[in-house]
């Protein structure tokens, strides 16, 4: 019983939603110990908890044991919960693992043209993950990892279920175009060059505009006030003042006295 898949769920791809994961793989899952120990009973609440713990994602490791990554993913599978519940898991930013193991899950179970829409934006999570594989550890990014589940056909040692191509989507019309960052970045780049350049030109017209508001007759009502170097009729002759003496014992005299 505990291998097998929730009553009432719904068939993905015309086959049980565990079928998905390979026969080998999906067997060693089922004889592994962390399935057995920390698997059983789980439901879509209580496997938030393992999920948070994971500290690599990856398919099978060493002699063809799987990791505790691909040992949840099956378990999904087998609950099945509501598409409410793994978009709540993907809205989790803090837990870049548990938001990990959602993607691949709605990538193996939802439409193409869901899992576009759906996937797609975390593009923009450049988060490191660890990913395990034959040969050890090594580091991926959540991006990269995205990226791969939307292109590749083999993910973590599982063969991901074929979905329709973008451009195929897009003309349809299911799908609308896809709007590049980096396009958009360079366009707002250049939106500020030219505000840019309309600034400084606003600023030389104002700039030339202030200097032709002075007008000749205003500069040379400027250049008439100031005083006059000719010598002309406003010219002032200051009269001599007479001239004093001085006595011997200091005291000034005036002319009439002398």
């Amino acid at each position: 019983m505990a291998n097998t898949t929730v009553r009432g769920a719904q068939a993905i791809h015309g086959q049980n939603p565990q079928f998905l994961v390979e026969t080998v793989i999906r067997n060693r899952i089922y004889e592994s110990a962390y399935w057995k120990e920390h698997c059983f009973a789980l439901t879509a609440e209580s496997l938030i908890d393992p999920a948070i713990k994971l500290r690599a994602i990856g398919g099978v490791y060493g002699n063809q044991k799987p990791t505790e990554f691909l040992c949840l993913l099956l378990k999904l599978l087998q609950i099945q919960p509501e598409k409410e519940i793994l978009l709540e898991y993907l809205q989790a930013d803090e837990f870049k693992y548990l938001r990990a193991l959602a993607a691949v899950y709605i990538r193996m179970t939802f439409r193409a043209v869901d899992v576009y829409e759906i996937l797609e934006p975390l593009l923009k999570d450049y988060r490191k993950l660890r990913y395990r594989d034959q040969s050890g550890y090594y580091l991926t990014y959540m991006d990269e990892f995205v990226d791969q589940l939307l292109n590749e056909e083999r993910v973590c040692d599982l063969i991901l279920p074929r979905i329709s191509k973008r451009a195929v989507l897009e003309e349809n019309g299911e799908l609308a175009p896809r709007q590049s960052r980096l396009l958009a970045a360079m366009e707002g780049k250049d939106e500020e060059k030219t505000r840019g350049r309309h600034r400084s030109t606003s600023r030389d017209g104002s700039h030339s505009s202030r200097s032709a508001r002075t007008s000749p007759s205003a500069r040379s009502r400027s250049r008439s006030g100031s005083p006059s170097q000719g010598g002309g009729s406003d010219t002032r002759l200051a009269s001599p003042r007479p001239t004093r003496s001085v006595s011997p014992a200091g005291r000034s005299i005036s002319p009439d006295r002398m």
